[in-house]
């Protein structure tokens, strides 16, 4: 059985959900009181890709604060790829991504040269009635800046969760067969950008036209 490791690195503002995310996908589990990340939490999930390979993901839950940046170089160090996670309901925090998409641009590159696929998660989407950003300046943002996609989010419902998650690690296997000459069998996905629309008249708002 082949085993492949990639890190993934979850970076954004503080309290937008980046610890919530990574506990909600690894453990399914979720947790109302907030608790500060101090520096880099650390979590692992193992994944079975096909009869002949695992994928072992190690996620790194980097500190939002600002104490931390000085750091974020090593925290980076051999990333595979990232998550950049907002709060809808805080538009700062929307802004705000664009200065961590260019702070793991300058800082982290994969071994060919190329930027870490990179895919921004709007969180909070459960909070409709709070929200302060629109899904038009989401997607005008994921293009002008190189993301290599985008989805609503709602840690707290797990909305998106495993769906983001999929789509980032078919981006990885994808490149990863690139830069490694890996071989196995898989279907990628259809599309370079995951989004999250709306179904008029369903009354769904989680859809995912990938």
């Amino acid at each position: 059985m082949m085993e492949v490791l990639f890190k993934v690195i979850i970076i954004g503002d503080p309290t937008v959900g980046k610890t919530s995310f990574v506990q909600k996908y690894v453990n399914d589990s979720f947790r109302r009181d907030y608790k500060m990340t101090i520096g880099v939490d650390f979590a692992l999930k193992v994944i079975k890709w096909s009869d002949k390979c695992n994928i072992k993901l190690q996620l790194w839950d980097i500190a939002g604060q600002e104490r931390f940046t000085s750091m974020t170089r090593v925290y980076y160090k051999d990333a595979y790829a990232c998550l950049v996670m907002f709060d809808l309901t805080q538009k700062n925090t929307f802004q705000n991504t664009i200065k961590w998409k260019k702070d793991l641009d300058q800082k982290c590159t994969l071994i060919d040269g190329s930027a870490v696929p990179c895919l921004l998660l709007a969180n909070k989407c459960d909070n409709a009635e709070q929200r302060e950003v629109s899904q038009e300046e989401i997607e005008e943002l994921c293009r002008e800046h190189d993301f290599a996609g985008w989805s609503e989010t709602s840690v707290k419902e797990g909305v998106m969760v495993e769906e983001s998650m999929g789509f980032l690690i078919e981006e990885m296997m994808a490149k990863h067969a690139e830069l490694d000459g890996f071989s196995d069998s898989y279907q990628p996905v259809s599309s370079s950008h995951l989004k999250l629309g709306r179904d008029e008249g369903s009354g769904s708002s989680n859809k995912c036209p990938c």
